[in-house]
């Protein structure tokens, strides 16, 4: 045991050698302060999105379309099993720091020389040589180098459980917005089937013009040119609408099958979001929070290829039974056993070492560069969606006007018309502004509910809720 003490106190003597001069990361997480987040809870909102946030939206198709999605999605499967990859990672991480204990058993049939170091009756016969043996060994983690390994493949899978959660709140968006996509279409092609209805009606009535004498054929031209125009606008949102019921159908998993949906965006809930950044607006998001774990396990990567500079010191050790022949195997004096340390001290490896430490510490930056480009990332989508959000809403007010003010233009334009007081042309054009501002109309109201969407995932979607309830259940 003295000697094992001398040995061990040698080896920690010359670890005092490693050197790690010139090898550091330059690089460094930004700050809440220096992206314009404020840590004081006065400063900024706290806004916790729902976890199934598109519940909200009342509409129970989007449910159905949404649960099916997560259920079915190929991508969210992958997810799933890259997650299982790096869970069983860190099993395999956690089998280091323990004792490993195995067992061996030996039969060989041997020539034994008769000028080596066995006398007769041994030497120049032939026999079997047997052993059976309990084996063991310990590494004893002085310096961390298992610990780190394990603790970098723990932040590793948890880092890969919130890329699962942000895949699944990413799905859930697409179906959303997909949705919303085919909504704002179904709207516009009930603005068309209004259109078409309209210049029908507008048609019969420069015929009976035209019959009374009171219109010439360039009215009835005029008039019957914009019936096929209607119609043609009716097929290609036809067109569209089916193509989004593929897109929908692709995120749901249903491949070819019918996609059963005809939402309307009026039926559609407004969700009341905040209208500035949050101030924990980096807790809230998955991708942040696996960036983020992505910065530790680089730094227990680091801390791992350091302590490779040190000794190794194990426990290692065996105890069985050992014959010539097999009768004697289990008889008194076959015992044999070994138990001892076992130190091992890298000296020279030829820049090896070094090599393994620059990579990790350039993994780290690498790491830690990509942290602060998702947090610039989504600081950005928050100001973006919140500023659109923001926008619709006031464009909608004057929208709302300027409809109002087309629709009595388009009466009065057509009631003159009647009247003899006025040309079709007047009439064709108050009706091109009336079908821009119908138009427009879906098109705003559609707008606003796919940058809610955004911004509910930009705000987290769910995450940070998710994870409080999970905290809330264990401690239940």
């Amino acid at each position: 045991m003295n000697r094992f003490v001398i040995a061990s106190a040698t080896a920690l003597l010359l670890a005092g050698c490693a050197d790690f001069k010139g090898i550091e990361s330059q690089s460094a997480m930004r700050s809440n302060e220096s992206l314009g987040l404020s840590t004081n809870a006065a400063a900024g909102a706290t806004f916790v999105v729902n976890t199934e946030w598109w519940r909200d939206f009342g509409d129970d198709n989007l449910n159905r379309l949404v649960a099916q999605a997560l259920a079915g999605n190929p991508n969210l499967r992958i997810a799933q099993a890259r997650l299982a990859k790096a869970q069983s990672a860190s099993e395999g991480a956690r089998a280091a720091l323990l004792p490993q204990l195995g067992l061996e058993a030996d039969s060989q049939r041997t020539k034994f020389s008769a000028n080596n170091i066995y006398p007769p009756p041994i030497g120049g016969a032939t026999m079997n040589v047997n052993t059976l043996h309990v084996q063991g060994s310990w590494e004893l983690d002085f310096f961390g180098k298992n610990q780190a390994a394990l603790n970098s493949a723990l932040t590793a899978a948890q880092a890969a459980q919130a890329d699962m959660d942000a895949a699944r709140i990413l799905l859930a968006s697409n179906v959303a917005r997909s949705y919303f996509t085919l909504a704002r279409i179904n709207d516009e092609l009930a603005v068309a089937k209004r259109t078409l209805a309209q210049r029908e009606q507008s048609f019969k009535l420069v015929q009976d013009r035209v019959n009374a004498g009171l219109d010439s054929q360039l009215e009835l031209k005029q008039s019957e040119s914009a019936i096929p125009d209607a119609r043609q606008q009716i097929e290609a949102l036809n067109e569209q609408a089916e193509i989004a019921r593929h897109a929908i159908a692709a995120l749901i998993g249903a491949g070819n099958q019918p996609v059963d949906a005809a939402p309307s965006v009026a039926s559609v809930k407004a969700i009341a979001l905040p209208a500035r950044i949050p101030a924990d607006l980096l807790g809230q998001r998955a991708d942040i929070a696996a960036a983020r774990l992505r910065v530790e396990a680089a730094g227990y990567d680091v801390k791992n290829a350091k302590a490779q500079f040190y000794p190794n010191v194990n426990l290692v050790g065996f105890a069985g039974l050992s014959t010539l022949g097999f009768s004697r195997l289990f008889t008194s004096g076959s015992e044999e056993w070994m138990l001892g340390p076992a130190i091992r001290l890298p000296i020279f490896e030829g820049g090896r070492l070094r090599a393994n430490l620059r990579g990790k510490d350039a993994d780290l930056g690498t790491a830690i560069e990509s942290y602060n480009a998702a947090v610039l990332d989504a600081i950005r989508d928050t100001a973006d969606s919140i500023a659109s959000a923001q926008s619709i809403v006031r464009q909608q007010e004057e929208q709302r006007q300027a409809q109002a003010s087309a629709e009595v233009a388009y009466d009065i334009s057509l009631q003159r018309y009647r009247a003899g007081l006025g040309t079709y042309l007047n009439v064709l054009t108050a009706e091109s502004t009336v079908l821009t501002q119908r138009r427009l109309a879906v098109d705003l109201a559609a707008r606003a509910l796919d940058t809610q969407v955004t911004l509910i995932r930009a705000l987290g979607g769910g995450y940070v809720a998710a994870n409080a309830a999970v905290a809330a259940n264990s401690k239940n």
